[in-house]
């Protein structure tokens, strides 16, 4: 008997967008099942639906051979479902414990038994081997750690079909060893998991069987004796080169230097301590580091949104330090930020209006103070085509793109002008393989004609695929600049942890 079975499950949005298109999926008692497919291909929406928060158009879901009704995430939990997201759900200032049994019904009313609590936490976790301490406050837990609390959350509520949502995105390679090792245990104590991610190593490593979606279909499911290529190929439809093909490099002269600069937050708090770095013409630096090191801060300092309180930026030979954003775009300087959502594109406005928000106010987008929408249109079409933003017409709202076209987008209006600099902030998260590569095709293209890039992620294979050089950075400090033929995951795994590069020995 299957632990759980959808069967034919149909969901259909507002303006008749078929989002899944009679799909079936089961899982079985101890397995890790991958769902696997590109952007926009059904994923979220049809694991929204087991966990309550959508409701399926059609379709049956089975529990134990036992048909359900899931109209809420309440009736997910109590039909032994738990999903842990890629965006935490705790609260940074309660403990370990009190985020745990947040929102269950208490033995004591509205009393809470904390000691007791957390000696039956204890006793549980023991039992999964799973070590975390009650008492801690979440705010002062690494992101590793975090995740096993939102793990032992969702089991301690007594789930058994636990779905994690791209649940290696923010840890380290150390940190994801541990989580598989965590996941291994409880599929050996009978518990199922499905496995959302768009990382093909992680498919191999952790999977027993596959399934892919495309377009809202359901394409196959496969064992994990299947190869590489030919996953890609079931999940797009056609084969791409899995290697970053790039060039040797030809620098040039330092495009960017940053020179002992430091930065401080709105608590006070030293943010970037001392921060030494050159890039050149022709050159892709990349930034390693676990999210909340001082990425954003050093990002957001070359292009203006961060102010320095000590040290300088020296571009081309001009100074600057603190100098308005849009100054620093007059410098033929290019950003990609790290939230599509908040900071890349306004949502509401259509594509058109996204693509001249850097430059409405010169020619040839706007004549005598007024827009020029033939030009721009004709404009936004061109970059369309190139870019292959798959989208209807130019009238489309960004909002109604998926997360890959929206980011293709944002490369159209960053790389479509002349650049001597681009910060690119993690321009890959949450992309399918197709969109990664494009991505990435896209900036290699522009660093073979000069671009300086300052490419950070926290993924180090794409930082060792795509980088000339590598900066690693934890706590605001660099832990050391090393080539990225010249080191291992492991040491890479280290520095990003606070191990400088002279201290390691492996």
């Amino acid at each position: 008997m299957k632990r759980l079975e959808l069967k034919n499950i149909t969901k259909i949005f507002s303006g008749g967008v078929i989002a899944n298109d009679h799909i079936n999926f089961d899982l079985e008692k101890g397995e890790v099942h991958i769902l696997f497919g590109e952007n926009g291909a059904g994923k979220s929406t049809l694991m929204k639906i087991l966990s309550g928060l959508y409701k399926s158009t059609s379709g049956q879901i089975f529990i134990n051979g036992k048909e359900v009704e899931i109209n809420s995430p309440k009736d997910s939990i109590n039909n032994g479902i738990g999903m842990i997201y890629q965006e935490f759900m705790l609260i940074p200032k309660l403990s370990v414990a009190e985020n745990i049994i947040l929102g269950m019904n208490q033995e004591h009313g509205i009393f809470i038994d904390i000691k007791n609590t957390s000696e039956k936490i204890l006793e549980f976790t023991s039992r999964y081997k799973i070590k975390i301490d009650p008492y801690a406050r979440v705010e002062k837990l690494s992101v590793g750690q975090q995740q096993r609390v939102e793990i032992v959350k969702v089991l301690f509520r007594g789930a058994k079909i636990l779905i994690l949502d791209e649940p290696t995105s923010v840890l380290t390679p150390q940190e994801v060893d541990k989580l598989f090792f965590m996941i291994r245990g409880l599929v050996k104590m009978g518990h199922s998991v499905i496995f959302i991610t768009h990382k093909l190593d992680e498919v191999k490593t952790i999977g027993d069987r596959i399934t892919v979606l495309r377009r809202g279909k359901k394409i196959g499911t496969v064992s994990n004796d299947i190869s590489k290529n030919e996953l890609v190929k079931m999940m797009l439809g056609r084969e791409i080169s899995l290697k970053v093909n790039k060039p040797p490099v030809k620098m040039g002269r330092d495009i960017l230097r940053l020179e002992g600069i430091e930065t401080f937050n709105d608590k006070g708090i030293k943010i970037l301590k001392n921060i030494f770095l050159e890039i050149h013409r022709g050159e892709i630096l990349g930034i390693a580091g676990i999210d909340g090191n001082g990425q954003a801060e050093l990002a957001e300092a070359i292009i203006g949104l961060q102010k320095v309180v000590k040290g300088k930026i020296i571009l081309s030979n001009f100074d600057i330090t603190n100098v308005c954003p849009r100054e620093i775009i007059k410098h033929k300087v290019g950003y990609i930020p790290g939230d599509r959502h908040t900071s890349g594109l306004i949502f509401d406005m259509d594509l058109k209006e996204n693509i001249i928000l850097k430059d409405y106010n010169i020619p040839p987008h706007s004549k005598n103070g007024f827009l020029d929408w033939d030009f721009i249109k004709e404009h936004t079409r061109k970059l369309i085509r190139e870019y292959d933003i798959r989208t209807t017409s130019e009238e489309v709202l960004a909002k109604n793109l998926s997360g890959g076209n929206q980011q293709k987008v944002i490369l159209a209006r960053e790389l479509h002008q002349e650049l001597s600099l681009l910060v690119a902030m993690y321009p890959t998260r949450g992309l399918d393989i197709g969109a990664y590569e494009f991505v990435h095709k896209s900036i290699i293209e522009e660093r073979s004609k000069g671009l300086a890039v300052l490419y950070v992620s926290n993924e180090i294979e794409e930082i060792i695929n795509i980088s000339d050089r590598i900066a690693v950075i934890c706590g605001g400090e660099i832990m050391g600049i090393v080539r990225p033929e010249e080191v291992s995951i492991e040491e890479l795994g280290l520095m990003m942890s606070g191990t400088k590069k002279e201290k390691i020995s492996i």
